[in-house]
């Protein structure tokens, strides 16, 4: 087998890929990636050698399967049909194709997996101490929540250089759901056509380190309550165009949410991004909603293709009780450039540090004040106004930081002066995490996953608003946009 070495020219990349690119399969993709000349390298099928198939027909089975046990494979072919319903599959990880329970190691290389059922995710790993070494493999999907990684109940998964190509609606590429757990992955090549399909759905702690990741219909990251996303040198190009549900207005490249369904507990998430580059194509880069977070950015080239999309959008949606569902937000830059307005509606919340020499060039709410808004500017960092702001406290010493370039800044109802210092406090983001949690007592998420990779009771815990249940005629059913 050839093993090939990623190489990514971010810059180049966003100018040779083109929005209309829908290739579902790692060879299609391949032919449409050469012939534009991007500088990405990464497996595709014909560079597996499969000296060994494993094949699954049959409706809620798995065509591997490690219990308890070590396993090692590698240069095989798995192929899994079949169906499953919503909550056996999505927190249990009934009809995937490769499945790891009750403490298994199970360790893969060299290898293809493909599924072409409905509920049936590629690679599987369920439950407090099981874990799932995969790499240089290729993995498609292609039926309706079938996800390429899925991660659930505090399992672990660990990924190098895989090439993960999924089609359908529902069906994002590194997935968790209920429980959640830890995900690595280092290199590869992570891209999804479907609806509702980000490339990653994190309600676990889920590291990415070295990647191109694509998502050509749905948002490109989606971080649901208490959890996790860190980049690092990545490159993530989001085109989020359709929608999976009425719940919002927006579109958006990163979205940060509390569904409360019970798959995340209610707490401070966070999106972390270090290097590497964020091209988003429609909408605005960050929405964040019915949760608090912390977004540290240090040194991402950051591009917005929609000219009307806004860099930060923190308000309600239709998740959460009316009044108290806005976002929390303490965004912190880090050497970091900035463009684009910022939106906090009057139940939401911003802290904005400025740090290391970082620039905003953008505006804050320029209608009139509405929610609370602190911005703190760090001797070296600056922002440049591009229209009138409001916002509620502001920090600052340095009298070039701040350029109103023409335009007015009002802090607390009052009109800032060019030059002048002021100091300011920031706003507590902390959600409560008593009474309405998001996640029901007892509940995977707090290392309190069923024991030995079964639901309790053989039951999957009933999900909240009619969220689980069968999807009628093999159709995912309505969950939150980029929801699984």
């Amino acid at each position: 087998m050839k093993l090939m070495t990623r190489k990514i020219l971010a810059g180049a990349i966003a100018a040779m890929l083109i929005a209309g690119m829908t290739a579902c399969s790692a060879e299609e993709t391949a032919q449409t990636v050469s012939e534009t000349s991007a500088a990405v390298e990464y497996l595709t099928r014909d560079d597996i050698t499969v000296n060994e198939t494993f094949t699954n027909e049959a409706d809620g089975e798995h065509a591997i399967e490690a219990d308890g046990e070590e396993a090692t494979y590698s240069n095989i072919g798995v192929t899994k049909t079949g169906e499953a319903s919503g909550d056996e599959a999505d927190f249990y990880g009934e009809n995937a194709a490769v499945f790891a329970t009750n403490g298994a190691v199970l360790t893969i290389s060299d290898s293809l997996i493909e599924t072409a059922g409905t509920h049936a995710n590629a690679v599987f790993s369920y439950g407090e101490g099981t874990v799932v070494n995969i790499a240089d493999s290729v993995i498609e999907t292609t039926g309706n929540c079938s996800g390429g990684l899925m991660t659930t109940g505090g399992g672990t998964m660990n990924a190098e250089n895989l090439t993960i190509n999924t089609s359908g609606n529902s069906s994002a590429a590194i997935r968790s759901d209920r429980g959640g757990g830890t995900v690595i992955v280092n290199g590869g090549y992570y891209k999804t056509t479907g609806t509702g399909s980000p490339v990653i759905y994190s309600t676990a702690d889920i590291t990415v380190n070295d990647s191109y990741m694509e998502s050509t219909a749905s948002q490109g990251v989606v971080v649901e309550g208490k959890n996790s996303v860190t980049l690092n040198n990545d490159t993530l190009i989001a085109d989020n165009n359709t929608k999976n549900s009425d719940k919002s207005d927006y579109y958006q490249a990163v979205m940060i949410y509390q569904s409360m369904s019970g798959d995340a507990s209610v707490g401070t998430s966070s999106f972390t991004a270090n290097g590497g580059s964020i091209t988003n194509r429609n909408g605005d880069i960050f929405f964040v909603n019915n949760t608090a977070t912390e977004i540290s950015l240090s040194g991402v080239t950051i591009t917005n293709e929609d000219a009307e999309g806004s860099f930060l959008r923190a308000e309600a949606a239709g998740w959460g009780n009316e009044g108290s569902n806005g976002g929390k937000v303490n965004l912190n830059a880090s050497g970091q450039i900035i463009e684009g307005n910022m939106l906090v509606d009057e139940v939401s919340t911003l802290n904005l540090y400025l740090k290391d020499s970082s620039s905003f060039t953008g505006a804050i709410n320029t209608d009139g004040q509405n929610g609370e808004v602190y911005v703190e500017i760090e001797d070296g960092s600056t922002w440049t106004l591009t229209d009138d702001s409001y916002i509620s406290g502001l920090t600052v010493s340095d009298a070039g930081a701040i350029d109103l370039n023409g335009h007015k800044l009002y802090v607390d109802g009052k009109e800032y002066t060019s030059g002048s210092s002021s100091e300011g406090t920031a706003f507590d983001i902390s959600t409560d995490t008593g009474s309405g949690s998001g996640m029901p007592d007892g509940m995977p998420g707090d290392g309190q996953g069923g024991p030995g990779g079964n639901p309790p009771d053989g039951e999957p815990p009933e999900k909240p608003d009619g969220n689980g249940g069968n999807p009628p005629s093999g159709e995912p059913p309505e969950k939150p946009d980029g929801s699984n």
